[in-house]
């Protein structure tokens, strides 16, 4: 009987502490071979609890995304912290992003069989950020030869950057194990700007302009109904990991799909769909880099930087409303102040 229906949470965490340490000495102690082919095959046993039911919500005639309601992982949501999207067509469904585990990926399909009895197609993930990809796995479970698709970038960085196991660990170690059992299941098809992707009666068209929010971000226009996926690039009242980022870059995207797909509806990776999530984050990012660009003019310190940050109006109207503002101010603070500083010269 799998490990999952013997062992309560409490035991499952203890389990997997022992057994971390089991194939750690194994790794290191040849005579231990046994115990080492033990621990992996424990790991392929045991699995994370199912996540909660959240039914998917239609934004357009072919659009449908399950919005999670939280912005970061923990253990109560067991990962659920993304938007997972389905575009149906005549030909079956598209899934942009599925989800940060194998669970979240299984509580989609069960969610999809609900409104529909088509079969998943393709997925297309719209960056490395694990968060929008680790339930791959969930979709090649049901579907084992369905294209993944992502940009070159995306790919590159999950199986030979570290992305993969990266972002794996860290979902199990923000969820106290819950999404254990996910397998890193990496895109297998590339997509860049300006590729067009065809299901019966829908056309899926590709937007990537350079870096933003990560190098490889992509944005999916669902052509027909004039909603753009925009991923992780805009968030509606979430700050955005910006590490790998650029908010020169986030400015230029936003710039580039406000001219190329006027007037379409935002659909991000966190929040809800809108009009003006675009406007509203540009607003954001705004206030911080601009507010950093005046501090290095005038030869101001980091810390009186941050200080014109958060006085800054637009800041100040944002900052209540966006999820992990007052955590992450700062690290956005010292990369836009970076930035400013390399664009000076």
């Amino acid at each position: 009987m799998p490990f999952e229906n013997n062992l309560g949470d409490a035991g499952r965490r203890q389990f997997l502490r022992k057994l971390s340490g089991l194939a750690a000495l194994a790794a290191v102690t040849p005579a231990l071979l046994p115990m080492r082919a033990f621990a992996k095959e424990a790991e392929m046993v045991i699995k994370g609890p199912p996540v909660k039911d959240i039914p998917a919500t239609q934004i357009s005639g072919h659009v449908w995304v399950i919005i999670s309601p939280d912005g970061f992982a923990n253990p109560q949501n067991q990962g659920m912290m993304s938007n997972i999207t389905f575009v149906l067509t005549k030909e079956g469904v598209v899934v942009l992003d599925s989800g940060a585990s194998l669970q979240i990926g299984e509580m989609a399909l069960r969610q999809l069989k609900k409104i529909t009895d088509k079969p998943v197609i393709a997925v297309i993930n719209s960056h490395y950020h694990g968060d929008h990809w680790l339930g791959n796995h969930a979709f090649v479970n049901a579907y084992p030869d369905i294209p993944i698709y992502a940009h070159p970038k995306t790919i590159a960085a999950i199986r030979q950057g570290g992305q993969g196991d990266h972002w794996k660990n860290l979902m199990e170690r923000a969820t106290d194990n819950a999404s254990i059992g996910t397998i890193v299941t990496a895109p297998n098809k590339e997509v860049d700007h300006g590729s067009e992707l065809k299901f019966g009666d829908v056309t899926l068209r590709i937007h990537h302009y350079g870096t933003a929010h990560t190098p490889a971000d992509i944005c999916m226009e669902v052509v027909e109904d004039k909603v753009v996926h925009v991923g992780d690039v805009a968030m509606d009242r979430r700050i955005a990991f910006m590490e790998d980022g650029s908010y020169l870059g986030t400015f230029k995207t936003f710039d580039a799909l406000e001219k190329n797909v006027p007037g379409s509806l935002w659909l991000p990776g966190h929040g809800e769909p809108g009009p003006d999530v675009i406007k509203h984050n540009r607003e954001l990012f705004d206030g911080i880099f601009q507010s950093c660009v005046q501090a290095v003019k005038e030869m101001k310190s980091f810390e009186e930087a941050k200080s014109m940050v958060l006085a800054d109006p637009r800041v100040k109207k944002w900052a209540p409303v966006t999820k992990g503002f007052n955590e992450n101010i700062g690290s956005y603070t010292s990369l836009a102040y970076l930035e400013a500083e390399q664009s000076a010269f």
